[in-house]
C-alpha cells in the first residue's frame, strides 16, 4: 500500500497501525538479510507510536495526514534513547540523544509511526553505502549492484518494499543518487526550507533533508507534513539542461531522455564543471576540519575509505575554500536570472545504471572514475546553489533504474511536484518496489 492508502485506511478505522507497523517489522525481517538496508528495528517504539496512533482513531479524532504510516530514517537523525551513529562504528556507543530530531517530532505528529534506522555511508561522505562497521547496502534491483548513497539504507528500504516512506539527508546529491540508481522517488528541498535540527552535520554549507517515495503522491504528503509550503505558478514552463550534463550520458541514457523530452528547449549553464569542483572542495574542507580532533586522537577508528578523505580535506589551504565560497556566490548571481524564464529545469541524475559492487567505477568523459566520489557529478552543481531538486525515475529505462532531476528555483518545491504529477500520469516517470 501506498502511504497515502495506509492513512486513509487507518483513519477510517478499516486497519489498525498496530497492524501495519507489526506487517512492516516483518517485511524487513524477511527481507533485510538480502539487502541490508536496516541497522535498527525499532518494535518496542514503534508499537507504542501505533498504538497511540489506533487511541486518537478510537476516540473520534484525526490522528494526522501520515496516520499509521511506518518509515525509517538514515542513522544520522537523532532518535530519543539512542546514539546516533551517523554511520560510524566509533559511534556505536556515543551517550544516546536526549529527544528525537525535529524531523522525526514533525512526522510523529502527523501520525507516522517509525520502525527502523537506516544504513549509510560512514559520516555521509560517499555516494556509495559501503560501510566498514555496518556493511554494503545492496540495491533492490540488483543485489550484485550498489544501492547508492549516503542515504543508501533509505532509497533501497523504500525500493524493496520495506517501508513506503523513508528519510534521508542531501549534501551533494546523497538523496538524488540512490534514489536514481534504486529507482524510486527523492527530494532535496531548498537549502534551509526543513529542519535539521537533530541530524548529526557533515557540511553545514550544502546539508539538507528530504523524504524517498514510491509516488509523487507520498513524496508530496511527506514533504508537507516535514514542513514543505507553497503553490505552483499555474503550468510551469520547462527546459532541459543540456552541454555539460548530456556530455557525462551513456548512450542509452542519451536516448531516453531525448525521447521522452524530445520538445524541450535546451539551456545549458556556464561553468557547471567549476561549479561541481568547488562544491567538491568545499566538501572536503568543511567535512575534514569537523572531524580534525578525532583524526588527531582516533584516526585508525574510521573506516579507511572515509578518514584518508577526510584527512585530505583538512589539509585543503584556506584560501582555496574562500575562493570556492566567492565562486558560488558569483555562479548563484548568473543561475537564479534563468529562472525568470523557466520554473522547471530537467537534468539527468546519473549518466548510467547502478555500478556493481564488486566493481565500483562509473565512465566519465571516456574515463573510469571510483563511484564512492563521483557518482554525485551531475548532483554536485545543482546542491551547490541551494536550489531544490525531485530525482524522478524513468519509467522506460530497462532492467537497470534512470533517474532524472527536476530542477526548481529556490523556493519552487510546488512547481516540481506539479510537474512530476503530469510526467507520471503520462507514464514517462514512475516505480514499481522490488520484489
Amino acid at each position: 500500500m501506498s502511504a497515502i492508502e495506509i492513512a486513509a485506511r487507518v483513519r477510517s478505522g478499516e486497519i489498525s497501525a498496530v497492524a501495519v507497523a507489526r506487517e512492516a517489522i516483518a517485511t524487513i525481517r524477511a527481507k533485510n538479510d538480502a539487502i541490508n538496508a536496516v541497522t535498527r528495528i525499532l518494535e518496542d517504539r514503534a508499537l507504542a507510536e501505533a498504538r497511540a496512533v489506533d487511541d486518537i482513531v478510537a476516540a473520534g479524532r484525526d490522528p494526522g495526514p501520515l496516520a499509521g504510516v511506518p518509515y525509517g530514517v538514515k542513522d544520522l537523525f537523532d532518535v530519543a534513547g539512542l546514539p546516533t551513529t551517523a554511520g560510524a562504528g566509533m559511534r556505536r556507543n556515543a551517550a544516546p540523544a536526549v529527544a528525537d530530531a525535529e524531523a522525526i517530532s514533525r512526522l510523529r505528529a502527523a501520525g507516522a509511526v517509525l520502525v527502523a534506522t537506516l544504513n549509510m555511508d560512514e559520516f555521509a561522505y560517499g555516494f556509495v553505502t559501503v560501510n566498514a562497521a555496518f556493511g554494503t547496502t545492496r540495491n533492490p534491483r540488483d543485489v550484485s549492484r550498489l544501492a547508492g548513497g549516503s542515504s543508501g539504507g533509505s532509497a533501497a528500504a523504500v525500493a524493496a518494499g520495506m517501508l513506503p516512506l523513508a528519510l534521508g539527508s542531501d549534501t551533494n546529491g546523497s538523496i538524488r543518487v540512490p534514489a536514481a540508481l534504486c529507482g524510486i522517488y527523492g527530494l532535496r528541498p531548498t537549502q534551509d526550507a526543513l529542519p535539521t535540527q537533530g541530524t548529526f552535520p557533515f557540511v553545514e554549507s550544502f546539508d539538507t533533508i528530504g523524504p524517498f517515495a514510491t509516488s509523487i503522491a507520498d513524496l508530496d504528503a511527506a514533504w508537507r507534513a516535514l514542513g514543505g509550503v507553497g503553490q505552483p505558478h499555474g503550468s510551469p514552463r520547462v527546459a532541459r539542461l543540456s552541454g555539460w550534463f548530456d556530455r557525462t550520458l551513456s548512450h542509452d541514457a542519451a536516448r531516453l531522455l531525448d525521447s521522452q523530452f524530445a520538445g524541450l528547449e535546451r539551456v545549458e549553464w556556464a561553468d557547471v564543471e567549476r561549479a561541481r569542483s568547488a562544491a567538491f572542495l568545499m566538501t572536503a574542507r568543511e567535512g575534514g576540519l569537523r572531524h580534525l580532533p578525532e583524526l588527531r586522537t582516533r584516526a585508525l577508528e574510521f573506516d579507511p575509505a572515509t578518514r584518508d578523505r577526510l584527512i585530505a580535506g583538512a589539509l585543503l589551504p584556506e584560501t582555496a575554500y574562500r575562493a570556492a565560497q566567492a565562486f558560488r556566490a558569483e555562479f548563484r548571481a548568473c543561475i537564479l536570472p534563468l529562472f525568470d524564464r523557466q520554473d522547471v529545469l530537467v537534468a539527468p541524475c546519473i549518466g548510467e545504471g547502478a555500478p556493481l559492487i564488486d566493481d565500483p567505477f562509473l565512465t566519465f568523459g571516456g574515463e573510469r572514475v571510483p563511484a564512492r566520489a563521483n557518482l554525485g557529478l551531475l548532483a554536485q552543481p545543482i546542491s551547490f546553489i541551494g536550489l531544490p531538486v525531485i530525482a524522478a525515475p524513468l519509467r522506460h529505462a530497462g532492467p537497470l533504474p534512470l533517474g532524472i532531476q527536476l530542477i526548481g528555483r529556490p523556493g519552487g518545491e510546488a512547481d516540481l511536484f506539479t510537474y512530476a504529477t503530469g510526467l507520471e500520469a503520462q507514464g514517462i516517470i514512475g516505480c514499481a518496489t522490488a520484489a
